[in-house]
């Protein structure tokens, strides 16, 4: 018999399935999947990184015939491999294993293994099934919901890529014990930017209650966790039913976004985790739309609190003209023109299509200034999180 858990369902024109949010998942995920496959499996395959599959490969394997084991494929670690070689050698690997058609994709990482395992369902043999098991915080709360896929290029983040929904997420809390601190926070920021564009009540939650987030040994640790990731995902899931191909609301989801990615590719990928980048946009945007009189002066001072409270947000080198040029290499560009998501107030915000050069090169001064007076960035976050 299978444990009941929390579940959030994900309702779009073109898919519908659940997120499933508790502990103890991966130990049943191997009867979990079989209940769930539309097609007859021949062959299962899990994407992921060595480090993860060394922590974790073990209790993965636990739920699953003997007789018949998910082939593992690797990934290695960090954002210079979210590449389409990657892919390529990936997809070549399935076809030398010989997967069909009925093969089924399980992605068992973090953002990045979860985008390219996503794309690489989406377009071998033209469209696999394949299941999210995120292994990090920012992607239970984030990148694993909504059936964005994709990988970067040279010219930017994402910029590559399809929509392509899992059959189902399961997002095991249990993983999350081996999170280091600094990629704990950085999670943080996705939830922090949910509360910031949707919900208001998430927004206090997190307020008063970053602390014992932060705390892994605090006795309400775990419990206020699942809360938090289940309240962003029922978020992120409420977006996407409403615009599945980011034609309208979903753009609220990139609050932060904009200069963030700006900032990841300025610096090489190599210097921030993307919820750190994102907690610098989230500042960024934040005042621009005070700048503008979008945003009471102190609603944007009580937002620039609750994303340092799950910092330290550390410093970075760039220049201030490089991240506006690259902010008009972003995906969200269209016809010429950069939509930025600004706050009116905590629980709203709005796109706006107008932001000029000027008003950019003022705001990215402001954030490089404090990025140089913020903390060194911590030592690198265990490779077996970073994919």
């Amino acid at each position: 018999m299978i444990a009941t858990v929390p579940t959030i369902p994900v309702t779009t024109a073109i898919a519908s399935y659940r997120v499933h949010v508790g502990s103890g998942l991966l130990a049943s995920l191997g009867r979990r999947t079989r209940a769930l496959s539309t097609r007859r499996s021949s062959r299962v395959f899990v994407v992921t990184s060595p480090e993860i599959w060394q922590l974790w490969s073990a209790d993965f394997l636990a739920g699953f015939a003997s007789s018949s084991p998910p082939q593992p494929l690797f990934l290695p670690a960090g954002e210079s491999n979210k590449r389409l070689a990657m892919v390529e050698r990936l997809a070549g690997q399935l076809a030398r294993a010989r997967a069909d058609r009925d093969s089924l994709l399980i992605a068992f990482g973090g953002g990045i293994v979860g985008d390219v395992t996503g794309f690489l369902a989406a377009i071998f043999m033209r469209g696999l099934d394949f299941i999210q098991v995120p292994t990090t915080l920012l992607a239970q709360v984030d990148s694993s919901v909504g059936g964005k896929t994709g990988v970067n290029l040279l010219a930017g983040k994402n910029l590559v890529g399809s929509f392509h929904h899992p059959l189902a997420v399961f997002a095991d809390t249990d993983l999350l014990r081996t999170l280091p601190a600094r990629e704990l926070r950085a999670g943080m920021q996705e939830s922090v930017k949910a509360g910031i564009i949707r919900s208001p009540r998430l927004f206090r939650y997190l307020e008063a209650n970053a602390a014992i987030l932060l705390d892994p040994q605090h006795p309400e640790h775990r419990k206020a966790l699942s809360h938090v990731i289940t309240a962003s995902v029922r978020i992120k899931a409420e977006v996407v039913r409403a615009d599945e191909r980011e034609h309208g609301v979903r753009m609220i989801l990139n609050f932060g976004h904009t200069l963030g990615h700006a900032i990841e590719a300025a610096t090489g990928y190599k210097q921030l985790l993307h919820g750190e980048a994102v907690g610098w946009g989230m500042l960024a945007a934040t005042r621009l739309a005070v700048t503008r009189g979008l945003l009471a002066q102190a609603e944007g001072a009580r937002m620039e609190r609750v994303v340092h409270a799950f910092g330290p947000l550390p410093r970075f080198s760039a220049s201030a003209r490089k991240l506006v040029a690259l902010t008009g290499s972003d995906k969200k560009t269209r016809s010429g023109i950069l939509s930025f998501i600004l706050p009116t107030e905590i629980g709203t915000v709005v796109p706006v299509r107008d932001v000029s050069r000027d008003e950019l090169l003022t705001v990215a001064e402001s954030i490089l200034h404090d990025a140089k007076a913020a903390a060194p960035g911590a030592a690198a976050p265990s490779k077996g999180h970073l994919a």
